[in-house]
């Protein structure tokens, strides 16, 4: 059987995150990395040239590259709207980075331009492609926890002063959308909605204590109430100092048993009712093998194998003429309830119930 062609896949954004996808993109063997856009000639240049493709500073020319099908944007997130309606009109598959955008009126036109156009609009979230997180899901709908009751999700990571202070777009509501919530904690937070469900309300407080000349939270707490019935803690950082990072967790406790995962090991798996592959499962995946980081004191730490196995389901859904796991409408999900505990933070705590 001869296999398909790669797809032709172009990057939009030449920073830290394009390096990841850049680097996601050539190691697998259904893609091929042909071009990338930055607004900056010399920065486009040097990311073609590190990175194998052809550059361009020209929005246009860029996304008329012959043969390119398919677009990743990693670029700021408040101009994603602006680089997927321009990539969805000249007929390019997306694949967008977190989040989709920095409001869910954004999200909505991007989602609407992307269904006008008949292209696929994909999100990132990688930690859902994690093996853990499958088998963490598996065991949550397989009633090993038996009700679902408490979850807690922390996201106590450190971010220096010099980092907000390296690009002016750095913690601003217009460009970054938010802090420690929208910036960090939005992979675990769309975590916690992956594995738990929907949230049905949300009473929150942020603050900024530890960084200068910024307008967004560096520290977050949020209760919530999932549809289900169960409740939940959000804290989330910027200002947790470590040296070598603290790992973002989400502990997920039944009236059957309890489980919480450390980035993508669990350091907790007790249950009443044990399975002897239980043991294989802790062999493979416990917290024997977890590494502090996957971003949590230097965002250059991820490992990008995390977006390679994201990447993966996007095309092999389009391959296949199917829908990807996260698609804009999935991708929207963190996006409100971050909304939601913003706006229970500037109503001093209010009780804010989601549609």
């Amino acid at each position: 059987m001869i296999a398909p062609a790669p797809q032709k896949v172009g990057i939009i954004g030449a920073g830290v995150i394009g390096d990841f996808h850049a680097e996601a993109l050539k190691a697998m063997t259904g893609a091929e990395l042909v071009a990338a856009y930055a607004r900056k000639e010399d920065k486009a240049n040097a990311f073609a040239q590190q990175h194998g493709c052809t550059g361009y500073s020209d929005l246009d020319q860029f996304l008329a590259h012959e043969g390119m099908s398919v677009v990743t944007v990693a670029s700021v997130s408040g101009v994603h709207l602006e680089h997927v309606e321009a990539a969805a009109k000249a007929g390019k598959h997306i694949i967008c980075e977190k989040p989709l955008e920095v409001t869910t009126a954004r999200i909505d036109q991007i989602i609407k331009t992307c269904d006008e156009a008949g292209v696929m609009l994909a999100g990132i979230f990688p930690r859902r492609f994690n093996p853990s997180t499958e088998i963490f899901q598996r065991a949550i709908e397989n009633g090993r926890l038996g009700k679902v009751v408490l979850v807690d999700v922390a996201i106590k990571w450190w971010r220096s002063q010099e980092y907000y202070d390296s690009g002016a777009w750095r913690g601003t509501w217009e460009l970054d959308g938010g802090g420690a919530l929208m910036n960090q904690s939005i992979h675990t937070i769309d975590l916690m909605l992956h594995l738990v469900g929907p949230v049905k309300n949300v009473r929150a407080s942020c603050g900024l204590e530890a960084h200068e000349g910024i307008e967004v939270e560096d520290v977050a707490v949020a209760m919530v109430e999932f549809a289900n019935g169960a409740r939940g803690v959000i804290q989330a950082s910027t200002a947790c100092y470590s040296n070598t990072g603290l790992p973002a967790s989400i502990h997920v406790c039944g009236d059957k048993g309890s489980i919480r995962m450390c980035d993508d090991k669990f350091d907790l798996w007790d249950l009443k009712n044990p399975l002897p592959r239980d043991e294989e499962i802790l062999e493979r995946f416990g917290v024997g093998a977890v590494e502090a980081g996957a971003g949590a004191a230097d965002p250059k730490a991820i490992d990008f194998q995390w977006h390679q196995r994201n990447f993966e389901d996007a095309l092999e859904a389009l391959r296949l003429g199917e829908t990807p796991q996260v698609d804009g409408r999935e991708a929207r999900r963190a996006v409100e309830l971050i909304e939601a505990v913003y706006a229970s933070a500037k109503a001093d705590g209010e009780l804010i119930t989601l549609s």
